[in-house]
């Protein structure tokens, strides 16, 4: 697998990304507590967002995850392919889906925007690096193939490529 992109650099699979930049779409303040996104429903509760109930007299902004959907302006992409994704496309876009359902869980900003099928596979965009990253590393850890991260530092985006 020799991709390249411009402005990125590969990244090794055992070393944690270092976010260098500050993502523009985390608030540039905390909300006041407690404060829901209107859209999503998760709530901004002791310094974090997270799936809860609403509290009464909650503020209302959108959520970054939410921003980030309305823009179309994804932090991670992840390109899937290979003959092995066009025989078992199905299974994969469960495994796909079950990872961010698991991220998701504990972690309301890390969601998948768009699956978009390509000419060899799929392209994935999400709200957050490290879900991109999950997604890449549970395909790898259950069916093998190639697993490459390349990371722009500039633009906090990361393009992961796993095929087989």
């Amino acid at each position: 697998m020799k991709t390249q992109f411009t402005g990125f650099h590969p990244v090794r699979r055992d070393r944690l990304i270092q976010d260098a930049r500050h993502d523009p779409y985390q608030a540039k303040h905390k909300p006041s507590e407690p404060t829901v996104c209107p859209q999503c429903g998760a709530v901004f509760h002791e310094g974090r967002w997270q799936w809860m109930e609403k509290p009464a007299q909650a503020n209302e902004e959108k959520c970054p995850a939410c921003r980030r959907i309305h823009d179309e302006f994804p932090a991670g992409f992840v390109t899937v392919g290979g003959p092995f994704f066009k025989e078992h496309s199905e299974e994969l876009l469960h495994q796909i889906r079950n990872e961010e359902a698991r991220a998701k869980a504990e972690h309301p900003l890390k969601r998948i925007m768009k699956i978009e099928d390509q000419d060899n596979g799929i392209l994935i965009t999400t709200t957050d690096i490290h879900l991109a990253r999950g997604i890449g590393e549970a395909l790898h850890h259950a069916h093998q193939g190639e697993l490459a991260f390349h990371y722009n530092e500039q633009e906090n985006l990361l393009r992961v490529v796993w095929e087989r």
